[in-house]
């Protein structure tokens, strides 16, 4: 495990870059085992989770090279093989493995996915969607089996009883391959499931509807790849420099966005009283001297992304009075409370409601990154507070956020991340 050591006390000023967003990189690592051609992808992420993705990709005997955010990966001689546990463990998003390897082989055999822990996350509407398209789903302890090696894949009409980002993506990546027409309603409407249609449609699939909550999609038989797909940008990532910038900076321009992507964000920026300067794919926060408390509620897109949460409460708490958050998406999502309660941070949570009051003595301490966002939110409270702060299980941290330590320092942080070996 790895640990991030931070200097507080810090103001930070210059330009970063955002890189290729996480989560439709490990949507699409997947997906590319679909394709009868080598595929490449531009702006992929330097992340744990990508080479966590590669290790699982060479155990099927698909090859794959990942050099200066270009990933070539070549599917063309893959087989059925057991996938490696600890590698599908160490993220969420191997549960994309489901719906690949069964639009690719008609089956699947997979171990229940890890990933961060910020409450249940059932695959229910997973099954369902596999269920519908004609296959045979059976567990087994920590082990889901997808067959319909038999008869093959059908295409259904299924709605699905909650929006969901991971079913959606799941079902269409099964679907892709099917015999015929596949209807997705109350679909996930994220820019990375456009993205994933994006990659696919240009191989030849048929997909249409992407970023409304009805998707169509038409089998076909084979998906070929002539061009390199560019990743869209981490509106996560974005999301979270825009954060640091208001906590910390003395001007900050954040380059290479969306600004769609991060509408609900911005907007409670400027609810928070931030001068923000929105040109073109950039973003600029000027130094900040006073915030004003906020509510913030979490939606599924284009509401504010439940990933936000936790690195935009590091700059609540300069706010003037008290700023309520409620997580509708993961009410479980609190890991960084006690942690930043152990900086000095007044704040609190009950009953699935975060609550955060101006803190001004907010002081260095050793604390543990419990998932991705939630040691965002402690990094970000690092610079604000005086002293040295220490976050454990900074592996997490790394999983999220490409080139981390180098975007820090380009800012002037003085940031550091070593080898705990007392775990």
């Amino acid at each position: 495990m790895k640990k991030m050591i931070i200097k507080g006390g810090q103001r930070l000023s210059g330009e970063v870059t955002i890189g290729g967003a996480k989560n439709s990189t490990v949507a699409l690592i997947p997906a590319a085992i679909l394709a009868d051609t080598p595929v490449r992808f531009d702006s992929v992420p330097d992340i744990l989770d990508v080479h966590n993705l590669m290790i699982i990709l060479e155990s099927m005997n698909v090859h794959s090279t990942f050099e200066d955010g270009v990933m070539v990966i070549d599917p063309t001689e893959i087989v059925e093989n057991p996938l490696p546990s600890k590698a599908i463990k160490s993220l969420r998003a191997s549960y994309y493995f489901m719906g690949s390897l069964l639009g690719r082989f008609k089956r699947s055999t997979v171990t229940f996915p890890g990933g961060d822990n910020i409450g249940p996350r059932p695959i229910d509407q997973h099954i369902k969607g596999f269920k519908a398209l004609g296959a045979n789903v059976t567990e087994d302890e920590d082990t889901v089996y997808i067959s319909a090696y038999d008869r093959g894949l059908h295409g259904a009409h299924i709605f699905l009883d909650v929006v969901s980002v991971g079913a959606t993506i799941n079902v269409i990546l099964a679907a892709v391959k099917a015999q015929g027409i596949t209807t997705i309603e109350n679909a996930a409407r994220e820019p990375e499931i456009i993205d994933l249609a994006m990659f696919l449609n240009n191989m030849g699939a048929k997909i249409r509807g992407a970023g409304t909550d009805v998707i169509r999609i038409e089998g076909v038989d084979k998906l070929v790849s002539t061009a390199t797909h560019t990743i869209i940008p981490d509106r996560i990532e974005a999301g979270t420099y825009l954060s640091l910038a208001t906590a910390v900076g003395d001007g900050v321009m954040v380059n290479n966005i969306i600004p769609e992507h991060l509408e609900s964000f911005t907007s409670k920026m400027l609810e928070l009283g931030v001068d923000i300067k929105i040109d073109g794919d950039k973003i600029f926060v000027p130094k900040v001297d006073q915030l004003k408390a906020i509510e913030v509620n979490t939606s599924p897109f284009p509401g504010f992304a439940t990933d936000l949460q936790q690195p935009l409460t590091a700059s609540l708490l300069k706010a003037t009075g008290q700023s309520v958050v409620n997580d509708y998406i993961y009410p479980e999502r609190i890991k960084h409370v006690i942690e930043l309660q152990k900086m000095g941070a007044k704040i609190k949570h009950a009953d699935g409601v975060i609550y955060i009051n101006h803190s001004e003595k907010l002081t260095g301490a050793e604390v543990e990154a419990g998932e991705i966002r939630a040691g965002a939110c402690l990094m970000i409270t690092a610079f604000m507070a005086q002293g040295t702060t220490t976050i454990t299980r900074a592996d997490n941290i790394l999983r999220g956020y490409d080139s981390l330590v180098k975007k820090l320092t380009k800012l002037g942080a003085d940031v550091s991340i070593t080898t705990d070996n007392t775990l």
